[in-house]
């Protein structure tokens, strides 16, 4: 099952990455402006309207929720992108620049989904796709009173490590839903 998981995880981050590509070509890298409460702000419009759409089972605008949790996936890269970019860092990045980025970003986050994934022997696989969109949100919030607190914590992890999870989670709810192709 660990074997298919690792093919059906890389399967979904191909995919997100392969529009983070085609978005970056079509408009550049005009998410550089934006602050990380900004991004973290950004994926909570999508989560919230995934949960808006499970809990009223119906949807008014076609937009797919898949396209909704590969932009929480990849929104939660760019953030941890801008983490690691320093703040005088060019606002206009290639995507050959961006790239390797992007995947170190990917990488260290299915490495912590494999360490996670031993440890909870796939719990998630037993999950509703609507508490995972609970999830996300519950790791929004917390991102936030991170955020409105400079950055520190007492006990808590800080907001790398819930971007990560939220790309995980996401990524379990795309393979839930079929999306891992």
């Amino acid at each position: 099952m660990v074997e298919k998981t690792s093919q059906e995880y890389k399967a979904v981050i191909a995919q997100c990455r392969s529009l983070f590509e085609k978005k970056t070509r079509d408009y550049g890298t005009a998410w550089r402006i934006l602050r990380l409460p900004s991004i973290t702000d950004q994926i909570f419009i999508k989560a919230q309207r995934i949960r808006s759409i499970q809990d009223k089972g119906t949807q008014l605008v076609d937009d797919p929720i898949r396209d909704e949790f590969i932009g929480i996936i990849n929104y939660s890269i760019i953030a941890l992108i801008q983490l690691q970019l320093d703040e005088q860092a060019s606002l206009d990045l290639s995507f050959e620049e961006l790239a390797p980025l992007y995947d170190n970003a990917a990488n260290e986050t299915f490495t912590l989904l494999q360490q996670k994934n031993h440890d909870y022997g796939e719990a998630w696989r037993a999950m509703r796709v609507s508490s995972i969109t609970d999830i996300i949100l519950m790791k929004l919030l917390r991102v936030k009173q991170i955020e409105d607190n400079q950055g520190k914590t007492l006990v808590s992890e800080g907001v790398k490590a819930n971007y990560q999870d939220m790309i995980n989670y996401a990524v379990f709810a795309m393979i839930m839903s079929g999306e891992a192709r």
